[in-house]
């Protein structure tokens, strides 16, 4: 897990620009769903082709919030990354062609394939039958035509998006961005995401404070789910 967070001079300019800290201070449970991004063996792993260490710290946190949600009436949805053409002429060949050198091209297309090991939610993480499960193609779940997320969020009345996963910056940070111009709210979880190292985590959490949407830990978080709930 990242020992950084939002740094005091970050924090002095958002409270100067809008009078306060924290964008949303009430969050309905019956309105509120994790949406855990790319908790899969690609990702966290050891040794796999696109590992990012620091994601197994958080999978503790990420079980704890999953339970406090589900227990306070939310949702939780499980994005994973998938890709279903990993030869020529594959889903996102912009991307593919030309930002992943051929080895490591091959190994992470080849481990998330629909159904592929590194496709799949990795170990320790705790998945409850009732939960939503689903694949996106690109970065952002939110981006159009990549996953069904979207639609599923709309339907539920979900407009709370509380974000964990891997990457924070990229993959997490995508979805967030997307997540607030579509009009929802997104939280960041700053002890539920991970990044390739302290410095990117924080940028991301910094720009999401400031632009994009909320900044919470997972405790802090609950608390206020709880007393929403009250006051609902």
């Amino acid at each position: 897990m990242h020992s950084v967070g939002i740094r005091q001079e970050i924090i002095d300019r958002v409270v100067k620009r809008r009078g306060k800290l924290h964008v949303f201070e009430d969050l309905v449970p019956s309105e509120t769903a994790v949406v855990v991004i790319d908790m899969q063996g690609t990702f966290c792993d050891a040794g796999a082709p696109a590992e990012v260490p620091l994601s197994r710290g958080i999978i503790s946190s990420i079980n704890r919030l999953n339970a406090g949600v589900r227990r306070l009436g939310g949702r939780v949805i499980w994005v994973t990354h998938a890709v279903r053409k990993w030869h020529s002429g594959n889903e996102w060949s912009n991307f593919i062609d030309h930002f992943v050198a051929d080895e490591i091209r091959i190994r992470t297309l080849e481990s998330m394939v629909p159904d592929a090991p590194g496709q799949r939610v990795t170990q320790g993480l705790e998945v409850d039958p009732a939960d939503i499960q689903m694949i996106k193609n690109r970065y952002s779940a939110l981006t159009p035509g990549s996953s069904q997320l979207e639609r599923v969020l709309r339907s539920l009345g979900i407009r709370n998006l509380l974000i964990v996963g891997t990457k924070t910056n990229v993959c997490c940070e995508s979805t967030t961005r997307d997540a607030m111009m579509m009009d929802f709210r997104p939280v960041m979880i700053s002890d539920g995401t991970a990044a390739l190292s302290d410095r990117e985590h924080q940028s991301a959490l910094e720009n999401v404070i400031q632009q994009f949407g909320d900044v919470y830990s997972v405790d802090e978080v609950l608390a206020l789910i709880e007393r929403s709930k009250t006051v609902a």
